[in-house]
């Protein structure tokens, strides 16, 4: 098939796109510190350093918290299948992947914060109560959302244990230890490496946790430290080596990450169908349901402490401010035209690629199109959004593209979970109807109508519906770019956090979350609709 077909030259064009999105900001990076050798090379400096180091150093802990902490929490939820609440748990799990990261802080500090509820409950005991910005606020919420997704992970190796070997266990009578030891232990260490690695990038690249529960240079990572030298210093050169420190540490990280493997997914849905055999002591069961409690409790506090404070607010008041239906009005819109965008140019990839592999003429290009949308990943957000807001200062005020700029990188973002939902049901689609669609000489728009939609809208729905609920609750380039012509929900509540206009923030909070969820659930309908046809 040649390169100029339809298919191959959309996804072409797709890769075109993301090229030059990465790759002008990486051009613009090296261009200015290029420009500015001198100041780029000084800002090489002890502050860098120390920098690069909090972010490895609270991503490790991080990681080492989850992982440790999911652990045990998985191992009980494995040993009990068939207790009351144990499918509620695993839903309750699946919240803090599809919660905002600014709303999921905002419901962590009304537990942990100075007037949450910790503190009141600290207060009528006469105990002091640590401060949760800095190292602590961080920590906490980066578990917060890694615990659940390295539990849900961690079953995933347990659930593939055969039924076998629990019978076998049984019969010999092995304690809990040498259960753990010689059957769930290898079976989790497989996935272990995987699901810490993931992690890990997860927390290095976290950038609007560390923006609001950070507390000051002391507790700072190369994210924050490019928006704070664009946004409140405008010190090019600082911005330049922090970006580039931060891609480096990137590339270094994903590198490793793909020695170590990807965590399977076997076995993450709720219904697990495992059968034990062994008979758990009193103890060990009031051990392994008391873990399962703490893990529920701390999961379930923040986002019942965020729909609380949220319901505490002044809606009235709020729904009468004009900058809140305008925040919300761009948030849609921004968010949609980003899921529209990711859609298209991931469809235009699939199909690319499915084309290109029929015709089996160019490998390297079929590669291309099957990695491309995965390799954007390599460069995160807010570099690209810093090496975009760098070059476009030189022509014209880089606020003015803070729409364009929010579309494209969030679509881009987008793109590796839209292709990984389109994929499949194209591939599938293509497998089955190919050879008959030649044979009767349905082409074009007609084959598109009678073949191809009746199956991709189900999926397409479900990818636009989960990117546009990602470009929702996305603050990165909006911080950036943001400005007051140009507000999105997150932007006006960092700003009503920033001005401790707490009820405020609270009700914005709520609205976001109810608006990310509310996507995320059809997202999650539509894929299990998908799955049983």
């Amino acid at each position: 098939m040649p390169l100029a077909h339809p298919k191959p030259l959309a996804g072409a064009l797709a890769l075109a796109f993301l090229a030059l999105l990465a790759g002008g900001a990486l051009f613009s990076l090296a261009f200015e510190a290029s420009r500015e050798t001198g100041d780029t090379l000084a800002a090489f400096n002890p502050y860098l350093w120390r920098v690069a180091r909090f972010t490895l150093w609270q991503a490790l802990l991080s990681t080492a918290l989850s992982v440790g902490l999911a652990i045990p929490v998985a191992r009980a939820l494995h040993a009990h299948q068939h207790f009351m609440g144990r499918a509620f748990v695993l839903r309750l799990f699946a919240l803090p992947l599809a919660l905002p990261a600014l709303v999921a802080v905002f419901g962590i500090t009304s537990i942990y914060g100075r007037a949450g509820l910790i503190a009141h409950i600290s207060q009528y005991f006469g105990y002091g109560l640590p401060d949760i910005y800095g190292l602590t606020g961080i920590l906490l919420a980066h578990v917060f959302f890694n615990l659940p997704l390295a539990v849900r992970l961690l079953l995933a190796g347990l659930d593939s244990i055969p039924a076998d070997y629990w019978k076998l266990s049984a019969q010999l009578g092995m304690g809990n230890g040498a259960r753990f030891r010689l059957i769930e232990w290898p079976a989790m260490a497989r996935n272990l490496p995987g699901i810490m690695g993931l992690i890990f990038m997860l927390c290095v690249t976290s950038f609007t946790i560390v923006l609001t529960l950070g507390g000051g240079p002391r507790a700072t990572t190369l994210e924050v430290a490019v928006y704070q030298s664009l946004h409140f210093d405008f010190d090019i050169g600082q911005a330049v080596a922090l970006t580039l420190t931060q891609l480096a540490l990137t590339l270094a990280i994903l590198s490793a990450f793909r020695l170590t493997g990807r965590p399977t997914e076997e076995g993450f849905s709720l219904a697990v169908t495992t059968r034990r055999y062994e008979k758990l002591r009193v103890g060990e069961k009031l051990a392994d349901l008391t873990l399962i409690l703490l893990a529920f409790l701390f999961v379930a506090l923040p986002i019942a402490g965020m729909v609380v404070s949220g319901l505490s607010a002044d809606f009235a008041r709020l729904f009468s401010d004009r900058s809140v239906w305008r925040a919300i009005a761009t948030s849609l819109a921004l968010g949609g035209a980003a899921a529209l965008l990711s859609v298209i140019l991931s469809l235009a990839l699939v199909a690319a690629r499915q084309a290109v592999a029929a015709a089996k003429k160019h490998p390297l290009f079929e590669r291309a199109l099957d990695t491309g949308a995965s390799l954007i990943l390599v460069v995160p957000p807010i570099v690209i959004g810093a090496g975009w807001f760098i070059w476009l200062r030189h022509f014209a005020d880089p606020f003015v593209f803070a729409a364009p700029m929010v579309i494209t990188v969030n679509a881009a973002m987008a793109m590796p979970f839209a292709v990984r939902l389109l994929r499949p049901v194209w591939d599938t689609t293509s497998a089955r109807h190919d050879r008959l669609c030649a044979q009767l000489g349905i082409s074009g728009w007609t084959r598109l109508a009678l073949i191809r939609w009746p199956v991709l809208r189900r999926p397409l729905g479900v990818a636009f519906a989960f990117a546009m609920a990602l470009s929702l609750g996305d603050l990165g380039t909006i911080a950036l770019f943001g400005s007051e012509d140009v507000q999105t929900l997150p932007y006006l509540l960092l700003q009503r956090m920033s001005s401790y206009r707490t009820l405020d923030a609270a009700g914005l909070a709520l609205i976001l979350g109810v608006l990310s969820l509310g996507l995320m659930i059809l997202a999650d309908r539509g894929s299990r609709k998908e799955s049983m046809q």
